[in-house]
């Protein structure tokens, strides 16, 4: 019987849906490559992962090499993200000025509170400050940028690592050890993951001299859209001043983290 009209229009429709469905395979075998923490990942952890078969995993990163979107080590058979894809990246970098756009909330947060606020990037197991706010007062905090710091010891390092997952936390704390920075810092082990999972629960970090003596902070993280921390917002000031405005300053600071991650796609 020839076919009619319909069946070659459902037919159609039917591929056009299948094409989709492997356009939005391939995009989420990209994007775990871009929200995994390991520099690698091989055919079953991903198959695993994302509820796919190992044939279908197969197609989707032939695929993908073709485009130098995906690159395979030819000795270990593991993939990782290619050329093409790390273009990408930079192209979305050049565009997107992380300290442009928390700018205008660090001078928000500094007039609110009359004290120093800082925006600090995590570079593997450190993290650095790239931009601060200061009052126009005589007694301030103002902190050296670009130097990196050990994530156990003050606000905005534990505010990175509070909400790194368990597995990360573990790799940090066995390649460091808790060194103390000031006699404030916490080096016992059991104190800081219990430290973590306070943070994690009210969602913004203190310190009170534990980096720097004399001086006490307020951190909270900047998520991405995969919910990641990207950044951390952080309000400082003298210890004798500050520690008493704690509570009152961290409504504030959480909000601009929220208006932060809002506008880096992430759903709140």
């Amino acid at each position: 019987m020839p076919r009619t009209a319909s069946t070659k229009g459902d037919e159609g429709t039917e591929g056009q849906s299948r094409s989709i469905a492997a356009v939005e395979r391939a995009m989420d075998v990209l994007l775990l490559f871009g929200r995994s923490t390991r520099p690698d990942l091989g055919v079953t952890e991903i198959a695993t992962e994302l509820g796919l078969t190992k044939a279908a995993v197969h197609r989707i990163l032939t695929a993908l090499r073709s485009k130098e979107l995906i690159t395979v080590d030819p000795v270990t058979r593991r993939y990782a993200l290619g050329h093409a894809a790390i273009s990408l990246g930079r192209a979305y970098m050049a565009r997107m000025d992380l300290r442009a756009m928390v700018g205008p909330e660090l001078r928000l947060l500094s007039r609110q509170t009359g004290e120093t606020s800082t925006l600090s990037v995590r570079r593997g197991d450190t993290r650095m400050y790239v931009d601060q706010a200061v009052p126009n007062q005589e007694l301030r905090m103002e902190v050296s940028l670009g130097i990196p710091y050990p994530l156990h010891a003050g606000s905005s390092s534990k505010a990175f690592l509070a909400f790194l997952d368990e597995a990360e936390v573990d790799g940090y704390l066995a390649r460091h050890p808790l060194a103390a920075i000031t006699d404030k810092t916490i080096v016992d082990e059991d104190a800081l993951r219990a430290e973590l999972v306070l943070i994690r629960k009210r969602g913004y970090a203190t310190s009170l001299g534990e980096r720097q003596e004399g001086a006490a902070s307020i951190a909270a993280p900047v998520f991405d859209h995969d919910g990641r921390v990207l950044a951390v917002l952080s309000v400082s000031g003298p210890l004798t001043r500050f520690k008493s405005q704690i509570r009152e300053y961290a409504p504030l600071l959480l909000a601009s983290a929220a208006r932060v991650s809002a506008q880096l796609g992430h759903p709140g």
